[in-house]
């Protein structure tokens, strides 16, 4: 559950000069249009991930800063466009411009040791403005660096990988196939196991673009007199991450009837945590209120989506009640909405979403209120598992929530039992009853099949 309350860790941060790492080789000068799913209006923004690594005696005696300089350079001949930069055309769609300038790259040390940061890990982490710096004037979508990339070395021999992704480029599967490929070059690796794919046009609305679906997800959100929309305004939010282990879902799954106990365990944990966040921010009880999954679209080709590309190719389905319904019905209703939502992407609902995007000139948004809540299941996309000669990371995955965006990642107890760990974001009283919420939830009495 909630993580415990302690002395917040302090600790120095020594950055050298940030610098660009280009490819290693020369690479194609050209330009490359992204699909209608990457250049969405919804995908520009940034996105911090960290990874932590325990120290390695067989490493003893290499840099992890200077193998990984090397491999990020060796690994962009093949991933060029990541080195390259954004423009936009005459008709508003980005274009990557193919000048292989490189990414931005921070050698840096921390007075401090992995152990201190404590057991088991979860975000927020101590210090993260200075675990990944924000290189003024870099965070732009047009003509600033793709990536940012920062390695900090600890006392204890470990270190830290943090990188800040725009998100229009990738995905978190793309993301994760590109770390590994940087993780196979720092091994000596002469050749990538998986070849990378671009093909962004796969991803392109037909012509003449056909919406074929409600896209509910993206409405435009204006209620009537009666009931006012609550327009989303985090004060002072803050950051906290919630662990759901053995224990903890086998609670939940107990409370639902026998015939929604074999749901996944994303649709279990989203509808508690769901159901939690809608109580926990006092609105109306009419007021309607969506639940948005990220959801991989890879397998819903046909034929099968290539692999190696590593563009972003997922939906965001919306389930929509109104905060009464959520409140009243039991943790089932929200699973049954949560897995009608998911069950609603085919090929056509992506190809739909193109079109959708191309029809509104690029710039639509899914709702900007408080009663939207969307969550990244990221506990088998593999982030962690990136190896650079160090082993696989402790913990991988996003350094905060995003807004109204949680992030749901892997993690390990002290035991080796692996569970999970959401990470939320809201304002502190909000978060105050968020928790008191879960905890209640976690005493109720299982269901009888009711």
């Amino acid at each position: 559950m909630a993580a415990p309350s302690s002395i917040p860790l302090k600790f120095t941060v020594r950055r050298c000069e940030p610098e660009l790492v280009a490819p290693a080789k020369p690479t194609p000068y050209e330009q490359k249009l992204l699909s209608d799913i990457d250049d969405q209006a919804s995908l520009q923004f940034q996105v911090p991930v960290i990874n932590f690594y325990q120290y390695e005696p067989s490493m003893e005696g290499k840099d992890p800063a200077e193998v990984i300089r090397e491999a990020i350079a060796q690994t962009l001949v093949c991933y060029y466009p990541f080195a390259c930069r954004l423009r936009e055309g005459a008709t508003g769609k980005l274009i990557v411009d193919c000048t292989g300038e490189g990414v931005i790259f921070i050698k840096a040390d921390a007075d401090v040791t992995l152990e201190q940061f404590g057991e088991p890990l979860r975000p927020p982490f101590p210090c993260s403005d200075e675990l990944l710096y924000n290189v003024p004037g870099s965070e732009g979508m047009l003509n600033c660096p793709l990536l940012l990339i920062q390695v900090t070395r600890l006392k204890c021999g470990g270190f830290i990988f943090a990188l800040r992704l725009n998100h229009v480029m990738s995905d978190g599967i793309g993301l994760a196939q590109f770390l590994f490929a940087i993780g196979e070059k720092a091994r000596g690796v002469a050749t990538h196991s998986i070849s990378p794919v671009w093909e962004r046009h796969l991803l392109d609305a037909r012509h003449p673009a056909g919406i074929t679906f409600t896209h509910r997800e993206y409405d435009e959100v204006e209620g009537p007199v009666t009931t006012p929309i609550t327009i989303l305004s985090f004060d002072n939010p803050i950051q906290r991450s919630f662990s759901f282990g053995f224990a903890e879902v086998s609670i939940l799954r107990s409370l639902l009837p026998p015939h929604l106990r074999r749901c996944t365990t994303f649709e279990l944990i989203t509808a508690c945590l769901w159901r939690c966040r809608t109580l926990a921010i006092n609105l109306d009880p009419d007021e309607e209120v969506r639940m948005i999954c990220a959801v991989n679209a890879r397998s819903k080709f046909n034929p099968s989506f290539p692999s190696g590309y590593y563009g972003n190719v997922f939906v965001i389905p919306a389930a929509i009640t109104t905060v009464k319904s959520l409140r009243e019905k039991p943790l089932g209703y929200a699973v049954e909405l949560i897995k009608q939502a998911k069950a609603s992407v085919t090929e056509e609902y992506v190809k739909s979403v193109a079109a959708l995007m191309v029809a509104q000139g690029k710039r639509i948004h899914f709702p900007n209120v408080i009663g939207t809540y969307i969550i990244s299941d990221l506990t088998r996309v593999g982030i962690e598992d990136t190896d650079f000669g160090w082993g696989k990371a402790v913990f991988g995955g996003p350094m905060i929530a995003v807004g109204v965006i949680s992030f749901l990642m892997p993690t390990k107890n002290k035991k080796g039992e692996v569970g999970r760990v959401a990470s939320i974001c809201l304002p502190a009283p909000a978060m105050e009853r968020f928790a008191k919420e879960l905890e209640n939830m976690l005493k109720q009495q299982p269901s009888e099949g009711k």
